[in-house]
């Protein structure tokens, strides 16, 4: 595993496969895992939870209200990253993302829109995902399509840019660049672009 840099803690983790048949048994979930796998190795992340769940908007919200206030006070504990896989095309029950919207206290759809737009050379298809992201307290949220594929190829599309934004969600980062600013609270992030 790479090493961190200091001022930047290890991301934690925790993914939710939103599938009925899953859920139920009928089938094996590959996506969580593959997920799972990818964003340790991308992003150093530790996975502190997985589930599945069926494609039902409590189950779902439950979940990710869960992870998000699951340790309300300590920041050391809380949940980072809560990665969806699954639920966000257009069959009748695919419902992750209004069930996502609904508990989410902040949208952020840039993250799906580069997403998207980066592996649109790959696939169109990408865009007929209707992932939502966003945060709930300092938890970012995002949805990822049910295939290991399209799961993967959009989790990569991002990964470069996770790190910076869940220091900033965390409180982290204290300034973006000016060239006089001096870390008080947080770390300075200096852009060369």
């Amino acid at each position: 595993m790479a090493e961190l840099a200091p001022l930047n803690p290890l991301i934690r983790l925790a993914v939710l496969t939103v599938s009925d048949r899953c859920s139920r048994g009928e089938t094996e979930d590959t996506t969580g895992p593959a997920v799972c796998a990818l964003a340790a190795e991308q992003l150093a992340a530790r996975v502190v939870a997985t589930r599945c769940v069926p494609d039902e908007p409590d189950a779902i919200r439950e979940a990710l209200m869960a992870w998000a206030g699951s340790a309300e006070g300590d920041a050391a504990a809380t949940v980072d990253l809560v990665l969806t896989a699954g639920g966000t095309g257009l069959a009748p029950r695919d419902i992750t993302p209004e069930a996502t919207a609904a508990v989410l206290e902040r949208r952020h759809p840039g993250l799906l829109e580069l997403a998207r737009r980066r592996c649109y050379d790959i696939t169109p298809r990408t865009y007929l995902s209707r992932g939502e992201a966003g945060a709930i307290g300092r938890t970012l949220v995002i949805n990822l399509p049910g295939s290991v594929r399209g799961a993967t190829e959009m989790l990569e599309a991002m990964a470069d840019i996770l790190p910076h934004a869940i220091d900033t969600l965390r409180g982290d980062v204290q300034d973006d660049g000016r060239p006089d600013a001096q870390p008080i609270t947080g770390k300075v992030v200096r852009h060369d672009d």
